[in-house]
């Protein structure tokens, strides 16, 4: 995304914040950012093309952080679900993303009310991939209610506590103590066998290419996750090796602000050798990185 890109989501973020999204005109925008009518248009379509993007934007930074988090931990470490959760509420917060939900669901406007509805089932599909790694595979076919319900509580508590302390919200206390709840809820409903939502209803609302990350880095890093999973379910004794290799080359594909193909080549050729090395998700891993080591070289002058 160019300077000139950004500077109209700015403007237009805070613009329909401000005013509303429906009260703002691209007249609006254009003026706020010093940007033409006709530039406007060379980037962006309409104002609904805007709030998506601004909305991508905001999750595409979440989902990387998110999953940062995660580099070289235990994936059931409920402290460490607890500082996700903190800090997807932390950037809706920061952003204002509730105020411009709240105008769009009472909106006429089919396309990004459809689009936000995706949106809310990809947050739901990652919430219960997540519920797996806390609770175990054996747990799974109840999993989906409590993502489900976590969720009900988690936004009922936000909700009467801004009412009760008047905005002094203590979002962490609000935050650890419905995941305490949750923890609860997991055990009572798998000990009792009760399922109300069957988990294969989200192939049908979430088609994978509904719900894949949008930028080679992102689908990388999904790769990442899933050999991971796949090296922690493995009964064998190169795990710690493996998770070991898995974890540098998720800090280098992350950190490093140039890819060092040797590097991270050796380290492929190194997890080949491992029990993850035959399995198909190993083999599109490798298939996207050498995809992004080849999207970033430079273009021959």
């Amino acid at each position: 995304m160019n300077k000139k890109q950004e500077l109209m989501l700015k403007s237009a973020h805070k613009l329909f914040v401000e005013k509303g999204f429906q009260a703002t005109s691209i007249q609006d925008i254009v003026e706020d950012s010093g940007i033409s009518k006709g530039t406007f248009y060379n980037y962006f379509s309409s104002k609904n093309e805007l709030v998506i993007k601004i909305f991508e934007s905001v999750y595409n930074e979440l989902e990387t952080k998110r999953n940062e988090f995660l580099i070289g931990q235990n994936r059931s470490d409920l402290d460490i679900f607890i500082k996700q959760i903190e800090l997807q509420v932390q950037m809706h917060h920061q952003n204002q993303l509730f105020t411009l939900f709240e105008e769009i669901f009472f909106s006429n406007n089919a396309e990004l009310k459809e689009h936000f509805k995706q949106a809310q089932l990809y947050e739901l599909h990652w919430l219960y991939n997540r519920l797996i790694d806390l609770f175990g595979s054996d747990k799974k076919a109840y999993l989906l209610d409590c993502a489900i319900m976590f969720l009900g509580l988690l936004h009922r508590n936000f909700h009467y506590s801004v009412m009760a302390h008047h905005n002094q919200i203590n979002a962490p206390k609000i935050i650890r103590y419905t995941v305490n709840r949750l923890v609860h809820l997991v055990k009572d409903v798998s000990t009792n066998q009760e399922m109300l939502f069957d988990p294969d209803l989200l192939t049908q609302w979430v088609p994978f290419h509904n719900h894949s990350p949008q930028t080679t880095e992102q689908k990388i890093r999904a790769s990442i996750l899933l050999v991971t999973k796949e090296a922690e379910d493995a009964n064998d004794v190169d795990k710690p090796k493996i998770l070991e290799l898995l974890t540098f080359l998720q800090e280098e594909l992350i950190r490093q602000p140039k890819l060092r193909s040797f590097v991270i080549n050796s380290t492929l050729y190194s997890l080949s050798k491992t029990v993850v090395g035959t399995s198909d998700e190993f083999k599109r891993l490798e298939e996207l990185i050498d995809l992004l080591i080849e999207e970033q070289k430079e273009p021959p002058m």
